[in-house]
């Protein structure tokens, strides 16, 4: 998603065993405390974390999220499909018990056409002031320009994992959370239009690119001008893109170590710790234009990204990437279970302080 732009590998260098271990750790404890006013116990000689009781993320209930957002079809702004799951996405999240609110305006295409776009957001304890963020896309591409057959390149995408999969985490973390009280605020941001970016085939030659504007992420961009003149604030934020993917890997992405490295550790180790490793490994990726970025620059609030790095792949966010193979059928359930777990326990962890 994520521009036009591929990941930029000349940062990519294995951490040392050093960055990634105990140092890193207590940074993270530290980043967490400041960031809470809360105290936090930590030691400089081992990288174990202590784990508070956390509600069980099930993959089959995210996975059922997953399928009724492709129902719809493609989610293209301005579409009957994209209007209709909005309606599904605001009455899901209230029926689980969260306060939903929602952003509507207009913003401009590549093509220079407008288009509609809906931010919804729902909120778990809404009159906390202490917050944290979880955020994800849900509009679907409206063209499949990274396709192998080149007759689909002019077609929606169905964007089961570049869209629905980090709906589906969110709406099976609000269900699990239900059942065991917060100390402070949840959002879950469901950003619109981040994935109506310049096509493959539209895009601008390089005398061009330097008068053409990134089209990119649009809806973060609105949301977070608003929470900036408005005076939200948050700790930290969690953006998820493309977490369900059958060949997913979740590299440490670039912007996310630059604007909250501690964060990203602490993530990380936890995702370790907890056997999720796989999906998770211990190394740094390039970087990547995401909805987390207008959150950090714009909203400067602390925000990372957990977007795949796949080698070997046609493309390295993974092979169904902006393609008519987005289906639900290619999405993974233990990866949604590695990303919504992880969260889980990170929040629970934190309120249990």
């Amino acid at each position: 998603m994520k521009s036009h732009i591929e990941l930029n590998f000349a940062v990519r260098q294995p951490f040392s065993s050093l960055a990634v271990g105990a140092w890193g750790l207590v940074f993270s404890l530290l980043f967490l405390s400041s960031c809470t006013g809360r105290s936090r116990q930590s030691s400089t000689t081992t990288d174990t974390i202590a784990l508070a009781p956390a509600p069980t993320f099930v993959a089959d209930s995210a996975m059922h999220y997953v399928r009724q957002q492709c129902t719809y079809g493609p989610r293209v702004p301005g579409s009957a499909a994209h209007e209709a799951c909005g309606d599904w996405i605001f009455q899901t999240f209230n029926d689980l018990g969260t306060t939903v609110t929602e952003q509507r305006t207009q913003v401009m295409g590549y093509d220079g056409q407008t288009m509609p776009c809906r931010n919804i957001v729902a909120s778990l304890n809404p009159d906390a002031t202490d917050r944290i963020i979880i955020s994800a896309h849900w509009d679907s591409r409206a063209w499949a320009d990274n396709d192998r057959n080149k007759t689909n390149h002019h077609k929606p995408v169905a964007a089961a994992n570049d869209g629905a999969s980090g709906v589906a985490v969110m709406m099976e973390m609000a269900r699990a959370m239900q059942t065991v009280p917060l100390s402070f605020g949840v959002d879950f941001v469901c950003f619109d239009v981040e994935d109506q970016g310049t096509p493959q085939w539209a895009e601008p030659s390089e005398d061009e690119e330097e008068e053409t504007a990134d089209y990119w992420c649009l809806g973060s961009r609105y949301w977070a001008k608003e929470a900036y003149a408005t005076g939200y604030t948050a700790r930290y934020a969690i953006n998820l893109d493309m977490v369900g993917g059958r060949d997913a890997r979740f590299e440490m992405e670039g912007f996310s170590r630059q604007f909250a490295m501690p964060l990203v550790n602490m993530v990380w180790h936890l995702a370790n710790q907890m056997g999720y490793g796989d999906f998770f490994p211990l190394r740094e990726g390039g970087y990547v234009t995401d909805d987390h970025v207008p959150v950090n620059q714009m909203a400067h609030i602390p925000a990372i990204d957990i977007v795949p790095h796949v080698s070997g792949a046609r493309s390295s966010f993974g092979e169904t990437w902006h393609t008519t193979e987005d289906t639900p059928q290619n999405i993974n359930p233990a990866a949604l279970k590695a990303v919504g777990q992880t969260l889980l326990q990170l929040i629970y962890n934190d309120n249990a302080q």
